[in-house]
């Protein structure tokens, strides 16, 4: 096998599943690509190749989504099952994650770069209780009954109704940031919902999707339920996108794809919903508990390698604290232990490929370029693999590239305040991008109304990152539409029919 190196922590099973012949799952069998084309998978932190999946085209997932159609019509033994036993399977599909954590968090951490650790205190966990907590309202997608006026048919008397349905057939595309997580949260509701599904993953980490396929199938999904290619955006997902028989597409991934995918749908008018890009403010106010604030702040862009749509990368502090939570961030990127993910000591890992490697670099320097000084990092980190140094800029300045920008790298930029006023809200709000936010304080009033005014589908408060299958999440502008986990997500894939009957 190419790219032994590093891998001698592996379980049997994780050995055994990279050197095997990966195939697609269409219709409930692992077929090859009609191509027999494949393409390689790479780790990041060497550089060398793991595996090889194949690489699927317009005939791949034509085949795909016509047996999603097949497994949603009428008769199917899908169809056929009841909302409890539809919600036992998603509930089995999270206890055999569970079970399976350990291989999962090292294929996860191999294949993405990310600390294994944190894949097994985070993703696996997290992805799990996904399914847990969504099929729970497999039996609970009532509708509810509507007593009209009707003025224009005096006595007359009408019994209405309203039924939540599935959309249809599913085309889901997900990023490599959290490859397994980003398929719990994109499945879970729409198994739970009664749809089926065409799942794309990315290019990049496409292996944890893979086994989470075989996973479904022992927790016993019916053939065709969920099917999974494998290919890139412009030869799998873009023919996905444009299939006339795909009723939604779900979308995770940079705006400038999301973008892309509105204009493809726009010919048959496909549903959309989009989790897209972020370029997060974080505000820390003088009376905050620094001990907490500088931590957390931290973690809130070297988590997952700053790899995060939702990473706090725009750090604005206010004056009085300023020198000193730049010197503590500082201090603790410094103390980072950068290496691969499968060391357990890791605490930050390679980023997922070359290219992102040369992107987020690429902005530091223009950072640099621009006036802007590294007060921690700056640079590339070691001579082989994807590493960057976890990287705090000061002097900036809110026109450079670096603060206006999505970098998705451990890089966050550090700017200073004077009062709580208008101009802050001004410059935290002044962004093409919406999706999460921090404040850290310990004047609740203050807080509020800060809350109540930040434009971000989140926002958290003396913590930074903490999802849960309950809350919501999701952006305002350019950062998408809709919302993944909660109750509302479930509406990404239900249709809403009126029933009414004249008596």
């Amino acid at each position: 096998m190419d790219g032994a190196k590093g891998l001698e922590t592996l379980s049997k099973e994780v050995l055994q599943f990279i050197n095997g012949k990966r195939k697609l799952l269409i219709d409930g069998k692992w077929v090859e690509s009609q191509s027999g084309e494949t393409f390689e998978v790479y780790n990041p932190a060497t550089g060398q190749v793991i595996a090889h999946v194949p690489a699927g085209n317009k005939e791949d997932v034509d085949m795909a989504v016509k047996a999603a159609r097949k497994a949603f019509t009428e008769g199917s033994p899908w169809r056929k099952l009841t909302p409890s036993e539809r919600g036992r399977i998603v509930s089995r599909i999270g206890d055999l994650i569970l079970k399976y954590a350990d291989e999962l968090a090292q294929l996860e951490s191999l294949d993405n770069g990310k600390p294994v650790s944190v894949a097994r205190a985070a993703d696996i966990p997290l992805a799990a209780d996904l399914f847990h907590y969504m099929s729970g309202f497999a039996t609970k997608l009532d509708g509810s009954t509507i007593q009209p006026s009707v003025p224009y048919t005096p006595g007359a008397e009408y019994h209405a109704y309203t039924r939540r349905e599935p959309i249809g057939v599913v085309g889901q595309i997900i990023p490599w940031n959290f490859p397994l997580l980003m398929a719990a949260w994109k499945l879970g509701p729409a198994l739970t919902s009664g749809c089926t599904v065409v799942l794309k993953p990315a290019e990049e980490t496409p292996l944890t999707a893979l086994r989470l396929g075989e996973i479904c199938q022992e927790a016993g999904l019916p053939d065709g339920v969920l099917n999974i290619i494998t290919g890139f955006g412009e030869t799998t997902g873009a023919p996905l996108v444009a299939h006339p028989l795909v009723d939604k597409i779900a979308f995770t991934g940079s705006t400038e794809v999301g973008k892309l995918i509105v204009k493809a749908a726009a010919h048959d008018l496909k549903k959309l919903s989009l989790e897209l890009g972020g370029k997060s403010p974080v505000i820390i106010l003088d009376d905050a508990n620094l001990d907490i604030a500088i931590p957390g702040a931290a973690n809130g862009i070297f988590f997952n390698q700053g790899q995060c749509c939702a990473a706090g990368s725009r750090l604005y502090i206010q004056e009085k604290v300023y020198d000193q939570v730049v010197e503590g961030i500082a201090k603790y990127a410094k103390n980072l232990k950068v290496g691969p993910g499968l060391d357990p000591t890791t605490q930050l890992g390679p980023l997922v490929s070359q290219i992102q490697l040369e992107r987020v670099t690429g902005f530091i320097e223009s950072g640099k370029s621009q006036g802007a000084s590294a007060a921690s990092g700056g640079s590339r980190w070691g001579n082989e693999g994807y590493f960057v140094e976890p990287t705090l800029m000061v002097n900036t300045e809110d026109h450079m590239k670096v603060v206006q920008e999505e970098i998705f790298g451990p890089v966050v930029v550090a700017t200073k305040f004077k009062d709580l006023d208008d101009d802050l809200i001004r410059r935290a709000n002044d962004s093409v991008f919406g999706l999460a936010s921090g404040i850290w304080s310990q004047d609740i009033s203050k807080v509020h109304r800060l809350a109540a005014r930040l434009q971000a589908g989140t926002v958290w408060v003396n913590c930074y990152n903490i999802f849960d299958a309950s809350l919501p999440f999701g952006g305002f502008k350019q950062s998408g539409w809709g919302r993944e986990m909660g109750s509302l997500v479930l509406n990404n894939y239900l249709e809403s029919k009126t029933v009414c009957i004249s008596l």
